[in-house]
């Protein structure tokens, strides 16, 4: 039934998305695209961190890998966007279970971009790679190429939210819950504590993998300077004030990531900012939302609304519950004792 449940819920979505864009013009279609595509990988992110009680500071490199994978396959071998989205998926999900293991996601977020300038034959270098596909013959000659878009990046971003409810609900979202507490019990309890974090670990690569095979269709280049630790500490900011262990915290943060840039950057241009000091007012807007969110809101925007409109909003999980550091299982005895 919870299954059941979460397609029917998709399927409205759906059809809600695509009455949008068909009503909204070619900047709103690709506004919505770019929206979907970090939702794709913002959610990943919110797992990991509120189910699992990980971290990860690579999901921008995680996603830069999904987006070079896929142009490559588009570019070389021609293939299908369907078989060139999985790929994204597999191949980011391998990176994930290596670098998972290792521990090395910030190396990673510093480090990758790098790579495709020592490899310019392969990766394009600063120009990086040119990436495009082309909308359905039987959707008609006039059909506008960003509402393919935005149809191809929603349904990408709905597949995984669908997914990964059901992956929350299932024993191994239990499993994660139990780890993200105590390791130390969950351990007693017969969990094999590595392998889970091991696999929250590609779930969350995999999902910033697709988010970034999204993104490179969207704006239609791959390149390093948009795949830097900014990227990753930008992901992780909307996973956290989207409200961690919520889907839906995770739609909220993919928002915050396109629409207030966006919105802060037309705002200071209008008051007569300009250059720099216009780039640096959605930077510093961040910081304060951040702030705020995190004074009023300690579990994020969505743990907001369940705050004001109760059980009816879905829970988030407090980041200063999940990312708590976990003590030593030899103090728990000692308070044990006293």
């Amino acid at each position: 039934m919870t299954l059941v449940r979460h397609l029917a819920a998709a399927i409205v979505v759906a059809v809600i998305l695509v009455v949008l864009s068909i009503q909204l013009g070619s900047y709103r279609d690709y506004q919505m695209a770019e929206v979907a595509a970090y939702v794709t990988a913002v959610a990943g992110l919110t797992v990991l961190i509120g189910l699992s009680g990980q971290i990860s500071i690579g999901n921008g490199a995680f996603m830069a890998i999904g987006a070079y994978g896929g142009a490559l396959l588009l570019i070389h071998l021609n293939w299908p966007l369907e078989l060139v989205l999985l790929a994204s998926v597999v191949i980011a999900a391998a990176g994930g279970a290596i670098f998972g293991l290792a521990g090395a996601t910030l190396m990673l977020a510093v480090a990758l971009p790098t790579l495709a300038n020592q490899y310019a034959s392969l990766f394009g270098g600063d120009q990086g790679l040119s990436t495009s596909i082309n909308t359905p013959a039987f959707l008609g000659p006039t059909f506008p190429p960003t509402r393919w878009l935005a149809w191809v990046t929603c349904a990408g971003a709905l597949i995984i939210l669908v997914l990964l409810a059901n992956l929350g609900r299932s024993r191994v979202g239990r499993s994660w819950r139990a780890v993200r507490d105590d390791e130390v019990a969950a351990s007693l309890a017969g969990l094999n504590v590595a392998r889970l974090q091991i696999l929250a670990f590609v779930v969350s690569a995999a999902c910033a993998g697709l988010g970034g095979a999204l993104l490179a269709l969207v704006t239609g280049i791959v390149a390093p300077g948009a795949y830097t630790l900014t990227l990753s500490i930008g992901l992780l900011t909307a996973a956290v004030i989207g409200g961690l262990g919520s889907l839906l915290g995770a739609v909220w943060g993919g928002l915050l990531l396109v629409l207030v840039p966006t919105y802060l950057t037309n705002v200071a241009a209008s008051h007569g900012f300009s250059g720099a000091a216009s780039s640096s007012v959605p930077i510093a807007a961040y910081g304060v939302v951040l702030i705020v969110v995190m004074l009023v809101f300690p579990a994020g925007i969505q743990g907001g609304l369940r705050r004001l409109f109760g059980p009816a909003a879905p829970a988030a999980a407090a980041p200063i519950n999940v990312l708590r550091r976990r003590r030593p299982a030899s103090e728990h005895q000692e308070e044990g004792t006293t």
